[in-house]
C-alpha cells in the first residue's frame, strides 16, 4: 500500500511559476501546499507537515540540508517526525530565460518530479579497515614537514629521495631512504616496493647516517602520501582512495592532505560499484586474447586479465561505469547506475514531458557535481537551461555509452546531449558517441541529434529543438534497445550500416580459399555467433550474437577471417547463414563421410610423389580413408606396414605327445 504523501511547493520569493495541480500528479501526491518562501516566512508550514505521518516531499534543492535539521529538531521535539525528500525543480526548470516557453518549463517541471519518484537502485558494501600505517615518500624537508603534521593520528614511515639533512631523530616516526620503483593497491592494503634503500640509524653522537643498502625492498601500508613532485603513482589518482598525491606549484598543500589523511583510520565502507559475470565475458579463449574494451578505457587500472575473462579489483574501483558503457556482453553491470535504471527515468521523464505540452524534450547527461555546480550558477547568473532541456545527473558521465544514448532517443528526445566537465570526460565519452552518430546516420537522421557540449551551451536552443520524435517499447538489453531503436528511426535500410573499427557490431568474412574448415573459430566463438552444421563441415554465423571481439580472428591458423564492423538491421542478423562449407569427403574403402574433401586433395597432392613415404606405394590411399577403415589397412593389408607375420598353429596336447 502507498505511503500517503505532501509535496510542498515553493515559488522561491515569487521567482518562479509551476502548475500545482500537475506536479501533484506527478508526485503522486494526496495534497499540495504552495508558498512562496519555504526556508524564510513559510518554514512553519514545513515545519507542520513535518510533524505529521505523511511523507513529505520538498520541491527545493537548494535548503536541503535545513530542510534536513529543522526535521531532526521535530524529531527531537515530538519524538517522531515524517518521512523526508527534496528535490529541484528550480535550477533545473523553473529558472530559465525570461522569452522561455512558460508550458515547456512546468512540463520538465512535472517530468522532473516524476522521475523522482522511481527507486533508486541499491548498490553492496565492502568493509575496508585502515590501521593508520602510512608512508610518506619524497623529498627529506617536505617529508618530514608532513610526518610531523599527521604522526599524532598516524603510524608514519617516511623514505625519503634526496641527501637531505636531518637535523634531530624523531620517535614519531621512522626515516629511510631509497627510490620508489613501484606501487600498488588502495586504502588499507597499499603495497610499495623500493631501490637502494637505507634505513636511518638513530643511535650514536654527531651526524645522523643510514645504514647498510639494500638493493630491493617492499613495504606494506594503509596510506600513502606522495610528495615527490613528479607524475603521481597511479592513473587518475584522484580515484585512488588512501593515496595522497601533492601539487607542488600549490601552496598549502601539506596542510590540506594532512587534514583529509588524519582521517583515514577505522573501518570504512566501500561501495562495490559493478557486478561481474564472468561467463559472458569475451575477453579470451584458449590463449587467444578476444575482446579488451573494459581493459582499455578503465581509468584507474581497476581491470586486469584473468585468463578467459577479466577480473575487477572493488578496492580500486571508483565507480565511473565506462567498462559497463563499453562491455558488449552485458558481463559488467553497474549496481549504482544500472542500464535499467537510467533508461526507465529517461523514458518517464519524456512521457510525462510529451502528455503536458505534446512535444518532444532534448536530454542532457551532466555529472552531480561539476556539471550540476554549472547548471545551477547558470540559473541563478544567467538565462538557465535552455527551456525544452531536461537534465540527467550521474555521478560519472563515462557511464554513458551508445546504448544509453540511443535508448534516450529511443524514448522520444528529440536530441541528446552530454556536458563534458573538461578534456578527460570529452576523451572518455568520445568514441561512444560516434559509434552512436554513426547509427543516427545510417538510419538517415541527422547525427547532430547527439553531441558532446560544454557548460556554455546549456543555454542555447540545439537544432532539433521542437522536433517531434515518436517513442519505441524500451524493452531487453543494451543490444536489444539498440538494434529496436536504429531499425525505428530508420525507414528503410538497404544495407548495413557501416560502424566505426571497434564497434561491438558486425559481420566477418572468411576467405574460402584459404578456409580448411578446422572449426577452431567455431569451438572458442565466446557469444555462440559462430556455430558449425551437425552433418557437414561447415562454418554458420549468427550476425545478432557477434560482439566483434576479435577471438575467431587471431585462432584462425590460416588467416583466413576478417572483422567487419556493421549494423545489420534485417531479418538476416537474426538466424544462422552459411559462411563457408563444402562436401565431405567420402571414405574410398567403406563410403563413410568424414573430412573436408578439399583439405583431403590437398594433403594428398602435398604428398604423393611428394614424400618417400608416398612415392611408388600404396600409402597414399591410406589418407584417404576413415579412421576405422585406416587402421584395418595398416594391419592386414598385403604391403600393410604394420602387419604381423604368420600366425603359428596353436600347439595342442597331442603336438606334445607325438614328439
Amino acid at each position: 500500500m502507498r505511503e500517503p504523501k505532501t509535496l510542498l511547493l515553493c515559488s522561491c520569493d515569487k521567482t518562479q511559476s509551476f502548475d500545482a495541480e500537475a506536479l501533484k500528479a506527478a508526485a503522486g501526491a494526496e495534497q499540495v501546499i504552495p508558498v512562496d518562501q519555504l526556508c524564510g516566512q513559510d518554514m512553519a508550514v514545513a515545519a507542520e507537515h513535518l510533524s505529521g505521518k505523511s511523507e513529505v516531499l520538498i520541491a527545493c534543492g537548494q535548503q536541503a540540508a535545513l530542510f534536513e535539521r529543522l526535521r531532526e529538531d521535530v524529531e527531537a521535539e515530538i519524538q517522531h517526525a515524517a518521512p523526508l525528500h527534496t528535490i529541484d525543480i528550480r535550477d533545473r526548470a523553473g529558472w530559465s530565460s525570461p522569452n522561455a516557453n512558460p508550458d515547456r518549463l512546468r512540463a520538465k517541471q512535472a517530468a522532473l518530479l516524476a522521475a523522482a519518484q522511481l527507486p533508486s537502485p541499491m548498490a553492496p558494501v565492502k568493509s575496508i579497515h585502515s590501521n593508520g600505517v602510512c608512508c610518506i615518500v619524497g623529498p627529506t624537508e617536505q617529508a618530514i614537514r608532513m610526518a610531523e603534521l599527521v604522526q599524532d593520528e598516524l603510524g608514519v614511515t617516511c623514505v625519503v629521495s634526496d641527501a637531505g639533512v636531518i637535523q634531530l631523530p624523531s620517535a614519531g616516526y621512522d626515516l629511510a631512504r631509497g627510490q620508489l620503483t613501484s606501487a600498488r593497491g588502495a586504502l588499507g592494503n597499499f603495497t610499495l616496493e623500493f631501490a637502494q634503500l637505507q634505513t636511518l640509524n638513530p643511535a650514536g653522537r654527531g651526524e645522523l647516517g643510514y645504514g647498510a643498502v639494500k638493493a630491493t625492498a617492499q613495504s606494506e601500508c594503509d596510506i600513502f602520501i606522495d610528495l615527490r613532485g613528479g607524475e603521481p603513482a597511479f592513473p587518475s589518482h584522484q580515484k585512488r582512495n588512501g593515496y595522497f598525491w601533492a601539487d607542488p606549484n600549490k601552496s598549502g598543500e601539506l596542510e590540506r592532505i594532512a587534514v583529509t589523511a588524519r582521517d583515514r583510520v577505522g573501518e570504512f565502507e566501500k561501495t562495490v560499484y559493478f557486478h561481474l559475470e564472468t561467463s559472458l565475458c569475451a575477453h579470451s579463449r584458449a590463449n587467444q586474447t578476444g575482446c579488451t574494451r573494459c581493459l582499455d578505457v578503465c581509468p584507474t587500472e581497476a581491470i586486469f586479465s584473468a585468463g578467459d575473462s577479466i577480473q575487477i579489483d572493488s578496492d580500486i574501483c571508483a565507480g565511473c561505469g565506462s567498462c559497463a558503457a563499453v562491455c558488449p556482453t552485458s558481463a559488467v553491470t553497474m549496481n549504482e547506475t544500472p542500464f535499467e535504471a537510467i533508461t526507465k527515468a529517461a523514458e518517464v521523464m519524456a512521457k510525462v514531458y510529451r502528455e503536458q505540452i505534446h512535444e518532444s524534450p532534448r536530454l542532457v547527461f551532466h555529472t552531480l557535481g561539476a556539471g550540476g555546480d554549472a547548471i545551477a550558477h547558470l540559473a541563478r547568473y544567467g538565462n538557465g537551461l535552455a527551456d525544452d532541456l531536461i537534465p540527467l545527473g550521474l555521478e560519472h558521465v563515462d557511464r554513458i555509452g551508445h546504448a544509453e544514448l540511443l535508448a534516450a532517443l529511443g524514448a522520444g528526445y528529440a536530441e541528446v546531449l552530454i556536458l563534458a566537465d573538461n578534456d578527460t570526460d570529452r576523451e572518455a565519452v568520445g568514441a561512444e558517441v560516434e559509434l552512436t552518430r554513426a547509427m543516427v546516420a545510417g538510419a538517415h537522421h541527422s547525427p547532430t541529434r547527439v553531441r558532446i557540449i560544454s557548460a556554455d551551451e546549456l543555454g542555447a536552443e540545439g537544432d532539433n529543438a521542437g522536433r517531434v520524435s515518436e517513442a519505441v517499447l524500451l524493452v531487453g538489453g543494451r543490444r536489444d534497445i539498440t538494434r529496436v531503436t536504429v531499425a525505428a528511426m530508420a525507414d528503410k535500410v538497404d544495407a548495413p550500416i557501416p560502424l566505426p573499427v571497434g564497434a561491438p557490431y558486425g559481420a566477418i568474412d572468411i576467405d574460402s580459399d584459404k578456409c580448411t574448415l578446422c572449426l577452431a573459430c567455431v569451438s572458442l566463438c565466446p557469444t555462440g555467433a559462430l556455430t558449425d552444421h551437425p552433418d557437414r563441415p561447415e562454418v554458420q554465423f549468427t550476425e545478432n550474437a557477434c560482439v566483434q571481439c576479435g577471438v575467431c580472428e587471431s585462432t584462425c591458423p590460416e588467416t583466413a577471417i576478417t572483422l567487419k564492423p556493421q549494423l545489420d538491421l534485417s531479418k538476416d542478423a537474426l538466424s544462422a547463414r552459411t559462411l563457408h562449407g563444402e562436401e565431405p569427403f567420402e571414405c574410398i574403402s567403406c563410403g563413410k563421410p568424414f573430412g573436408v574433401a578439399s583439405t583431403i586433395n590437398r594433403i594428398v597432392e602435398k604428398l604423393e610423389n611428394q614424400h618417400w613415404m608416398y612415392t611408388k606405394t600404396d600409402n597414399v590411399q591410406l589418407i584417404k580413408m576413415c579412421d576405422d577403415c585406416r587402421v584395418k589397412a595398416q594391419f592386414h593389408g598385403d604391403n600393410a606396414p604394420m602387419a604381423g607375420g604368420e600366425r603359428p598353429r596353436v600347439r595342442t596336447s597331442d603336438d606334445y605327445l607325438d614328439s
